[in-house]
């Protein structure tokens, strides 16, 4: 059984850090975090072409240079064939197993593209546009892509830019990248309340708690 990505007591942890953040601004921050953006279909083609022309430039290579009797079957049509159809199978089996080679055969554009599209139908889904001066704030973080984007609903991109959430996702890809998610997750969501106030989405004195503060976590 494979480690979760968070544990209760992290997923707790969360939950806090959002509702102490929401005390000093009228924003509504939603973290949510996804294994993966897309399934990138088009690596295994594509890797499974290249290994085939590999496959391919070495099995003629190999009948150029041998001169026995053994290998006088790469000189056949079916011969080639059987061995880039090999080459194909194995590089695609490569590619679908070593998840960086697989973001490099997708294409860091398509990639981008995955995520933010993803990001975009969470916010949608969440409903983080739900709250009455447009104040939402979703954190979206996708495993398998190492990528993280942060999308603000009208009322907050009117007070804060995009390059101003930099800091944000720094921190988080910190977390991640020294093992503790969690830790850079709560670290990322204080700044988030913090950059909000400073920004003038201050709290309400009538304000209400409209989003859920627990993080969602979808396995795709």
């Amino acid at each position: 059984m494979s480690k979760p990505i968070l544990t209760e007591a992290d997923q707790e942890r969360i939950r806090e850090a959002v509702d102490r953040a929401e005390t000093q601004t009228a924003g509504e921050i939603v973290p949510y975090i996804i294994n993966r953006s897309g399934h990138y279909e088009i690596a295994f083609w594509r890797g499974g072409a290249l290994g085939a022309l590999i496959a391919g430039a070495i099995g003629l290579l190999i009948a150029w240079l041998y001169s026995g009797w053994g290998l006088g079957w790469l000189y056949s049509a079916w011969g080639m064939a059987l061995v880039m159809s090999l080459g194909g199978v194995l590089a695609a089996l490569l590619v679908g197993g070593i998840p960086s080679l697989r973001r490099w055969m997708a294409g860091p554009g398509r990639v981008a593209q995955r995520v933010h599209r993803r990001a975009e139908a969470a916010f949608l889904e969440e409903e983080v546009f739900q709250t009455r001066d447009r104040t939402g704030i979703l954190l979206f973080v996708s495993l398998f892509e190492h990528r993280i984007e942060v999308i603000g609903d009208a009322g907050i991109n009117t007070a804060v830019a995009q390059e101003d959430w930099e800091e944000v996702v720094h921190r988080i890809r910190t977390g991640i990248k020294q093992g503790q998610f969690a830790d850079g997750l709560v670290d990322a969501i204080k700044m988030c309340g913090e950059l909000l106030h400073r920004s003038g989405v201050g709290i309400r004195d009538d304000d209400e708690d409209e989003l859920s503060d627990d993080v969602r976590i979808r396995n795709e």
